[in-house]
């Protein structure tokens, strides 16, 4: 109910005093009012981010604050002790107002809309309506300007039209056949559901009056509880039920709005960081079954190993039998008593053509096992992913989702964590940064420069590309995963890049060294190890 109707009549009513202003309960009948002698004046107004708006009062004793978070998803007001403004990010609205005083606080007739009403005609609407929250500012009753100027409709709004007046009396509650929802529009669903339990249906009309007023009753004259919840913490005037749990309760609807926005604020954190730690975890989850699907399918296109070798030992023992330049060569196939033809490179001797099937032999043996032991890791990645999600779900406490993404790893997964207009491409994968060079001169500076000893050094072999660098972390060897996702990445900026197996030398920065004589770009390396990897972007 922190957006209904009653809240803010309380609310509105609780912030006049606070500000030392009128109150009043509607504007083309002044049902209500109340009267103060003197009253604070607006000295800042300002606002941080796209949906949040502050607004800072003087009084004689000390200042008041009024924070507004109005957001699509829920809009909340709170009335915080202090704020500090930051130096930046920080921009002055609703400037007309500032140094004006207030001469009313309005509360709307049965709306969801308060207003504080400042000298020279000047009116600050706060239109409290769910996912269409605004706050608009009229002077003469003229549309002047508003908080979301992306809520077009808000500038034809007609302020001195905003009362709902409804008689709510047994007669007009017999006229609608007792139905309580056209009397008191304003109860909501949570009223609809307190009274579920009494089975209206089986009353008379005068019992099932009693019971509405009942509720009218509570409501101008309410306890304010915050209950517990699964998703958001739930505001309410209402009495809870035994089983509904209560976070905080009071009489005053200025301290239960902050003690309802750090509950928010809680649960909204913990929603907001979950729901990062679980879209990027569903993002490598979409990763690894793609790359599965790829290497599986690879794995199956690749020849048989013994196929390869069977044809280079039939050429071997046929180099007679071949003649010079040919394209194609049919011969007996003694392994499977058939008669094949072999395809030829016209170009090499048939000794030479034989040696490159046996390198191609050699080739898929270890891109077949590559790919059998990447696919079997990828599988155990997969299942810890799946894991890693039943865990997460169910966490309530922000500081134990913290701890379990800190210890798994999970903050920051495969996320590019600088823009493309630094010195290098960087990357984070499991917490280790990797760098990517961008051009021959660019490798030289990555290398020579911002690289130290202790990091590891890539680059795809024998073919021109980008030096890739990860940075060494102080007590931590570098995981066999992080090693492969860099030496993807140096595959995929080089000339092998549309290969769909690069091998990728690696070493610590320390064993490789630049001399005068060499071009930009170009290197000497020593004690390398190579690895076999498919070139991938993140």
């Amino acid at each position: 109910m922190h957006i209904n109707h009653h809240y803010f009549f309380q609310l509105s009513k609780h912030l006049a005093v606070a500000l030392q202003a009128n109150w009043r309960y509607g504007i083309a009948e002044h049902q209500l009012e109340l009267s103060h002698q003197s009253s604070a004046t607006l000295e800042v107004c300002f606002s941080q981010s796209k949906d949040e708006l502050v607004l800072g009062f003087a009084l004689p004793e000390k200042d008041f604050y009024i924070r507004i978070n109005l957001e699509s998803e829920i809009s909340v007001i709170s009335f915080p002790e202090n704020y500090a403004r930051a130096k930046k990010n920080s921009v002055d609205l609703f400037t007309e107002l500032q140094g004006k005083s207030i001469t009313y606080i309005t509360q709307y007739v049965n709306e969801r809309a308060f207003s504080i009403d400042f000298e020279d005609d000047f009116v600050l609407l706060f239109k409290m309506f769910g996912r269409r929250a605004n706050a608009i500012l009229f002077q003469k009753d003229e549309f002047v300007i508003s908080f979301h100027k992306k809520m077009e409709t808000d500038k034809y709004l007609i302020i001195n039209e905003l009362d709902r007046y409804i008689e709510q009396d047994f007669e007009n509650f017999k006229k609608y056949n007792g139905d309580g929802k056209k009397i008191f529009p304003t109860f909501g669903k949570e009223v609809q559901a307190y009274l579920q339990p009494f089975d209206l249906t089986s009353l008379t009309l005068e019992q099932q009056w009693e019971k509405w007023t009942e509720v009218k009753k509570i409501l101008e004259n309410p306890t304010f509880y915050i209950l517990q919840a699964a998703d958001f913490p739930i505001l309410t005037l209402l009495p809870p039920k035994q089983d509904q749990k209560i976070d905080f309760q009071s009489e005053n609807p200025l301290i239960i709005a902050n003690d309802f926005f750090i509950a928010y604020t809680k649960t909204t954190l913990i929603r907001k960081e979950k729901g990062e730690i679980i879209r990027n975890l569903q993002r490598k989850q979409k990763q690894t079954i793609i790359y599965i699907e790829k290497n599986e399918q690879r794995l199956n296109e690749i020849t048989d190993v013994n196929f390869t070798e069977q044809t280079a030992h039939l050429l071997m023992a046929n180099l007679h039998n071949i003649e010079k330049d040919a394209e194609k060569v049919e011969l007996f196939d003694f392994y499977t008593n058939e008669t094949r033809i072999i395809k030829l490179k016209k170009d090499l001797s048939p000794q030479k053509n034989a040696e490159v099937f046996y390198r191609k032999a050699k080739n898929e043996k270890i891109e077949r096992d590559n790919l059998s032991k990447n696919i079997q890791r990828k599988y155990k990645e997969l299942e810890e992913i799946e894991q890693h999600l039943q865990k997460i779900e169910p966490f309530t406490s922000l500081k134990e989702l913290r701890k379990y993404a800190k210890e798994n790893n999970l903050a920051q997964i495969e996320k590019e964590v600088t823009p493309q207009d630094t010195l290098f491409k960087k990357f984070m994968y499991q917490n280790f940064e990797i760098w990517v060079g961008k051009n021959a001169k660019n490798n030289d500076l990555l290398t020579q420069k911002y690289a130290y000893k202790e990091d590891l050094w890539l680059h795809a072999k024998d073919v021109s590309g980008s030096h890739v660098i990860i940075k060494y972390k102080a007590g931590k060897p570098f995981p066999k995963d992080v090693i492969e996702k860099a030496a993807s990445l140096a595959a995929f900026y080089s000339k092998r890049s549309n290969d769909t197996l690069c091998p990728v030398l690696f070493t610590p920065k320390k064993y490789v060294r630049k001399t005068k004589d060499l071009l930009a770009g170009q290197v000497l390396v020593e004690k390398e190890e190579v690895i076999m990897v498919i070139p991938e972007k993140f």
